[in-house]
């Protein structure tokens, strides 16, 4: 099974989100694909299955824990290698869930269509502030879609050294993926900066984070009044998009550096 490990929203290898990218060409199963994931290791490795249909493929997401609906840098990641030989500079991804992601190349970045998720009002769980090392917020929403709670705060380098307590944070609440904690950005090159952990689903921290962008864009764009707005997620390996609210969807910009490729044995 040809596998690759891809370095995604970065132009640098080792930095932005690794993701494993596996390319099958038959059912090897859940099983197999659970086993997979969690021996690579990364917060995602993507299952990919070219179908009948010219550019049209299969994809679908394991975490080290669990089957994930939807991940951004699982998908650009698994387009970076696939526009290495495609011919045409458009492919279609859907997901296990049967939802439809058109991809294009467009010179150094991939972009990808995603749809939106509103979000709603919540009241700020005060366990999980603790958990994170907060004592306020700006405002408390929840997308119950991804079934992500979404944390606002003020500053930008509070939200850069946060250090969570991830055993005090996954008994803080139940029935989540993750929570995402988001800042205006304090700098000129970025709009907004985020950090999201999901020791619920997956790692404790994912170092950049596509698919928040189903409802980060449009909870950004709204507040700044402005549609394309340019993302950081401030983690430890850093990365960074552009995004682009267009009503019921979103346009996401990255790029992928592709670090290591092979081939994964006895895996039936």
């Amino acid at each position: 099974m040809k596998t690759y490990f891809v370095d995604s929203f970065t132009d640098e290898p080792f930095k932005g989100n690794p993701a494993g990218v596996c390319f099958v060409t038959e059912d090897i199963g859940d099983k197999a694909m659970q086993q997979i994931a969690t021996e690579i290791g990364f917060s995602e490795t993507a299952f990919v299955r070219k179908t009948g249909k010219s550019n049209v493929y299969n994809i679908r997401y394991f975490s080290p824990k669990k089957e994930i609906p939807l991940c951004g840098h699982a998908t650009l990641a698994s387009a970076k290698v696939i526009f290495l030989d495609a011919v045409e500079n458009d492919i279609l991804f859907i997901t296990g869930e049967g939802l439809k992601l058109p991809i294009t190349k467009n010179g150094d970045s991939i972009v990808m269509d995603f749809p939106v998720y509103d979000t709603s009002p919540l009241e700020t769980p005060m366990d999980m502030l603790r958990a994170l090392g907060l004592t306020e917020v700006c405002k408390t929403s929840y997308c119950s879609h991804n079934k992500i709670v979404i944390l606002e705060i003020v500053d930008a380098q509070i939200l850069k050294a946060l250090s969570p307590d991830f055993m005090a944070l996954v008994k803080s609440y139940d029935n989540i993926h993750g929570v995402l904690v988001t800042a205006q950005s304090d700098t000129t090159d970025y709009d907004f900066c985020y950090r999201y952990f999901w020791p619920w689903a997956g790692t404790n921290e994912d170092p950049v984070t596509g698919g928040v962008q189903t409802f980060l864009a449009k909870y950004w764009a709204e507040k700044l009044n402005k549609n394309t707005l340019k993302a950081f997620q401030s983690s430890s390996r850093a990365g960074f998009m552009t995004v682009e609210w267009e009503g019921d969807k979103v346009h996401i910009f990255g790029q992928a550096v592709i670090v290591l490729e092979g081939h994964f044995k006895n895996y039936n």
